[in-house]
């Protein structure tokens, strides 16, 4: 008799593994519908990233990404995306803590995948600086935080020495 429970209690845990993934599908599937379906600007992906320091611990960034209006073209792209957050200078000496971005972008003709880097720089200890800004065509987002002196950009250091975090890339 105790085997007999035993294969029904497989046999039965092996029916509910089977269902399980159409469930969670149909679960987490879409159901809009009416003038809300319509809209094409909808939020469709990203979300918040970070905390990343700067070596030593001497800055730190955190915040969000929002995307709008994802194209599968050839070279697919959001036509916007928002990044936002918070830098902080976390050293009590002259240094400033940066947040440096790398947006890559498609052209117009949508063949080239140019980057322009965005920058955010806060020398204030103990008070953080808040950002929030817009990219169209945004194809990656990548992020560098460092630790350095107030200038009118960041240094070359800061740039090419060590990786890029990856915040977004559009599929």
């Amino acid at each position: 008799m105790t085997i007999s429970r035993l294969l029904t209690g497989l046999a039965l845990a092996t029916a509910l593994v089977s269902i399980a993934p159409a469930t969670a599908q149909a679960a987490t599937a879409p159901t809009r519908s009416g003038p809300a379906a319509a809209d094409a600007t909808a939020e469709q992906g990203a979300g918040p990233w970070g905390t990343y320091y700067a070596p030593g611990r001497r800055a730190k960034a955190h915040g969000s990404i929002t995307v709008y209006g994802e194209d599968h073209a050839d070279i697919p792209a959001a036509e916007r995306g928002k990044i936002s957050g918070k830098v902080y200078d976390l050293t009590r000496d002259s240094s400033c803590g940066w947040a440096v971005f790398r947006l890559t972008y498609r052209t117009p003709d949508g063949k080239n995948l140019p980057f322009k880097h965005r920058s955010v720089v806060d020398c204030s200890y103990g008070t953080p600086k808040s950002f929030s800004f817009t990219q169209h065509d945004l194809y990656q987002v990548e992020l560098k935080v460092c630790s350095e002196r107030k200038a009118s950009k960041p240094s070359l250091n800061c740039l090419y020495a060590g990786s890029w975090k990856i915040l977004y890339v559009s599929k």
